[in-house]
């Protein structure tokens, strides 16, 4: 059996140790904020968490980019030089064209090595659900699956990886086009938080309004309650733009309501956190469907 590689992006918004213990190979993605361009990384040694959404909530207007094909390039041929193969879950293809450059860079270097095998997954997921159904494919991984195995396994999974979040501001997604400008100015007006999912596309889809920001972090788990498979043995992740007290609130709940044992907590990265402000809240389970 061949050895492989699992390549990402990282809009996964896994932590850098985790990353590293799961064995993966990240690419970052891009911000440019006030003039000056970052890298995404994981560790954010090029922009802290922290600065960043300070700098947000301070009135500045990141702009993000995708992981090119030759970024993918230059990350695959070194490993594909070194006799592996490659196994690359992508940010979802509704809200990034980092998967179209992947799968490019992938057919040019099949043709340049054709003793090699890349395969690309559109993961359909954003930040630490993308990170989850990571999580997932490494512990298949370990477990003896050959490449083709993992990406069928993966294809499948990415289906059932639930992905609920609420916004603190909904300027940002106003800005992004998820909601209207009016709904904005009311909402901020009256309270209201959205509850969001990401769908079976891979897109962001509003779902309800929350009055007040306890019910917004309660109804992520009230979702949670409806669909989730085994939430007491598979683990949990949590996201969030710079508000780790309400995080562990809603980790606390998970807890309360479904003996859930492992759960992960860590930044919304700000390549997404350009596109949420601070203080969005995500919260990412297997269930039964999205």
């Amino acid at each position: 059996m061949s050895e492989y590689v699992i390549m990402t992006d990282s809009c996964c918004d896994l932590t850098a140790e985790l990353a590293v213990e799961l064995e993966l190979e990240v690419l970052p993605l891009r911000l440019e904020l006030e003039g000056q361009s970052y890298r995404n990384l994981l560790d954010g040694s090029e922009i802290g968490f922290r600065e960043f959404y300070d700098r947000v909530r301070g009135g500045a207007m990141p702009v993000t980019s995708a992981v090119n094909v030759g970024e993918f390039d230059a990350a695959m041929r070194p490993i594909l030089e070194a006799g592996k193969d490659i196994l690359c879950l992508c940010f979802s293809s509704a809200l990034s064209t980092t998967y179209q450059s992947a799968v490019i860079a992938a057919r040019e270097l099949e043709e340049a090595f054709p003793e090699r095998t890349v395969r690309v997954v559109d993961s359909l997921c954003a930040s630490m659900g993308q990170g989850l159904l990571l999580w997932l494919c490494a512990q298949e991984k370990k477990k003896g699956k050959t490449l083709e195995e993992l990406r069928d396994y993966a294809e499948g999974a990415k289906a059932n990886i639930c992905h609920w979040f609420t916004v603190d501001d909904l300027n940002h997604l106003k800005r992004g086009g998820r909601v209207s400008a009016a709904a904005a100015l009311f909402g901020t007006m009256l309270s209201v938080k959205p509850v969001l999912h990401v769908d079976d596309e891979g897109r962001l889809i509003p779902m309800e309004k929350c009055r007040g920001r306890k019910a917004s972090l309660l109804a992520l788990v009230d979702h949670m309650e409806k669909t989730a498979v085994d939430p007491e043995d598979y683990p949990v992740f949590i996201s969030h733009g710079d508000c780790l007290e309400e995080a562990e609130f809603v980790a606390e709940e998970v807890r309360r309501r479904f003996g859930t044992k492992d759960i992960r907590i860590s930044y919304v990265g700000p390549v997404i956190g350009s596109h949420t402000g601070a203080g969005v809240m995500a919260l990412f389970f297997v269930g039964r469907g999205r």
